[in-house]
């Protein structure tokens, strides 16, 4: 069960950056959206809260919950921009090599076992992120520095997250409480950003948010469900599938191409990540 409920998280999470991919194409603010997708996603975790019951709150939770919500606001803010700088099918595989930390930390620090096909998969995530990396066109490119450096805050990001929701898992803390606490913090980081900013708010801004925020709850439900349950070295690969998700539909709505050896370095990338969930 844990193994279906980290691919249902693997595709909510590709479609809600597809979803922000669209918003990126039509204008809408990075920050609303988020902020629209936060609120509703605290207002269901409190409502399902308040009718299951809740566990006590103490102040781990709290933080660990708060971090995370942070940093997945942060990543998804820096994901969004990196979309503005580059292509969808060459963005998605590189944030989504953020896998290797969590993996990696999943060994040293949580001692589970990683086999030697599994380091094989994390040697060809890296040497791949390399490849497409290359693949950009450096010298056309006015804008290569700033989605390079996009991509390597969204990578930290959402790197530093999952080493916390293993964290969190490994701890023993209620999943709904940490949920709570991750989007409440998210709410307000991101209003605070909207004030800072002063972008326009738009209605289609909220209903595009909340549609973001079924998904992640979703996502996230499962996500914890599957590291409370299963592997951890495991879930991170297949959750970083989701890029699978990101590329089909980059080349499919967006039209977006590649050339022949950067369709070598996102398939090398996808290989990786199978084998180290072998």
């Amino acid at each position: 069960m844990w193994i279906a409920a980290a691919f249902v998280t693997m595709f909510c999470f590709g479609t809600n950056n597809m979803i922000f991919k669209w918003c990126t194409e039509r204008g809408l603010s990075k920050i609303h959206i988020q902020f629209f997708f936060y609120l509703v996603a605290f207002l269901l975790s409190v409502g399902y809260g308040m009718l299951e019951g809740l566990s006590r709150f103490n102040l781990i939770t709290v933080l660990l919950g708060a971090t995370i919500g942070i940093l997945n606001a942060n990543g998804n803010i820096q994901m969004a921009k990196a979309f503005d700088e580059g292509p969808v099918s060459l963005t998605a595989p590189l944030i989504g090599t953020n896998t290797i930390f969590p993996i990696i930390c999943a060994a040293l620090i949580f001692h589970e076992h990683i086999t030697p096909v599994q380091w094989l998969g994390i040697v060809l995530i890296l040497g791949s992120a390399v490849v497409i990396q290359y693949s950009s066109n450096t010298g056309g490119n006015k804008n290569y520095g700033a989605w390079l450096i996009r991509i390597i805050f969204a990578i930290l990001s959402f790197g530093i997250l999952g080493i916390l929701m293993k964290t969190s898992s490994y701890l023993h803390i209620d999943s709904l409480n940490t949920l709570i606490c991750m989007y409440a913090a998210g709410t307000t980081y991101l209003g605070i950003n909207s004030i800072i900013h002063r972008e326009k708010w738009l209605r289609t801004e909220a209903r595009t948010g909340a549609l973001v925020g079924l998904f992640s709850v979703t996502g996230y439900s499962m996500y914890f469900f599957a590291l409370n349950t299963g592997t951890a070295s495991i879930v991170f690969p297949i959750v970083s599938l989701n890029c699978l998700v990101v590329i089909l539909g980059g080349c499919w709505f967006f039209r977006e191409k590649l050339k022949t050896y950067q369709w070598f370095g996102v398939f090398s990338a996808l290989i990786g990540i199978v084998f180290t969930k072998i």
